[in-house]
């Protein structure tokens, strides 16, 4: 449990799925991905939200994931994601992202149809049961309209001894405390929050799974091992550094504006699928000012003359 720990901690990138002309950029994705490792990213996190998992094919999702397995080549722990509002799919969705060679699973809970408490259990459980990857649920209701307990994740922790971690991304630093009060010390935690990720840290957790990352890789891990070395000031600066940025990624509903960034730093292409579009103009133009700024900020940390 404790390498787990330790394999959980720092900072994991949701990856972005780059697309031109409607099919998989795998030549931008495979770059994207060599430069997250160069920067030290902990973890890459393939076919989550920030990946457009929704409109991925199962053969795209598989291929994608079992490419990030290949080009991580054991540098960076590999998270899948495997989340369904179909327990069916989800099942199916695990053991395929298994067999492709990921280290562990990102089961988000199920959107649209807002299940209960004891509807989420079964519907962990059924996954759990289905593979014997640890396991990282994912609670976000402000995508899916449905929150993980702290008392739901404490059941399904005592019941599968492969479900070790939770993202929380429901905005509330408080979180942190209940769930490790209730569910104990075993729990990993990871903030799904980019602008709470030092809030949450000081509270307990041990890593973020980011969307800013997918840009600012370098500066993200420095922020995270500045803060392990207990250089709160340094930690502190770093996070300053990438807060306008930060809060800039969710100008419009990501993963449009990280996509945007992306492409103003002639990284990928900013084409997203249907329904989602390119963000604005204004917000184009907003984000390519917000890029300079932060990029004067971090190189005055960083690459000090």
């Amino acid at each position: 449990m404790a390498d787990l720990a330790r394999r959980f901690s720092g900072v994991f990138t949701a990856l972005v799925t780059p697309f031109r002309d409607g099919t998989v950029d795998h030549p931008a994705f495979d770059k994207l991905v060599e430069r997250q490792i160069a920067a030290g990213i902990a973890g890459l996190v393939p076919v989550g939200t920030t990946g457009e998992a929704a409109t991925l094919s199962d053969d795209e999702a598989a291929d994608l994931i079992a490419r990030t397995v290949a080009l991580a080549k054991g540098r960076a722990m590999v998270v899948a994601g495997a989340g369904a509002n179909d327990t069916r799919k989800a099942v199916e969705k695990a053991q395929k992202a298994e067999k492709a060679g990921a280290d562990a699973l990102l089961v988000v809970t199920p959107y649209y149809n807002k299940p209960s408490q004891a509807g989420l259990i079964a519907h962990y459980a059924a996954v759990a049961q289905a593979t014997a990857l640890p396991i990282m649920l994912y609670s976000v209701p402000g995508r899916c309209g449905v929150e993980i307990t702290p008392e739901t994740c404490a059941t399904l922790m005592a019941r599968h001894a492969n479900i070790v971690a939770i993202k929380e991304a429901g905005g509330d630093p408080a979180r942190v405390t209940r769930l490790r009060r209730v569910c104990g010390d075993k729990l990993i935690i990871h903030s799904g929050d980019d602008a709470l990720t030092l809030p949450f840290l000081s509270l307990g957790a041990c890593g973020v799974t980011s969307v800013v990352s997918n840009v600012a890789p370098r500066e993200m891990v420095a922020m995270l091992e500045a803060w392990r070395k207990r250089d709160t000031e340094m930690a502190l600066r770093l996070f300053d550094a990438v807060a306008e940025l930060t809060d800039g990624m969710f100008v419009e509903s990501n993963p449009g504006p990280v996509k945007a960034a992306l492409a103003l730093a002639n990284l990928a292409g900013p084409e997203l699928r249907l329904p989602m579009v390119p963000v604005s103009d204004a917000n184009r133009d907003k984000l390519s000012g917000i890029m300079g700024r932060y990029a004067r900020a971090a190189s005055a940390l960083l690459d000090p003359r």
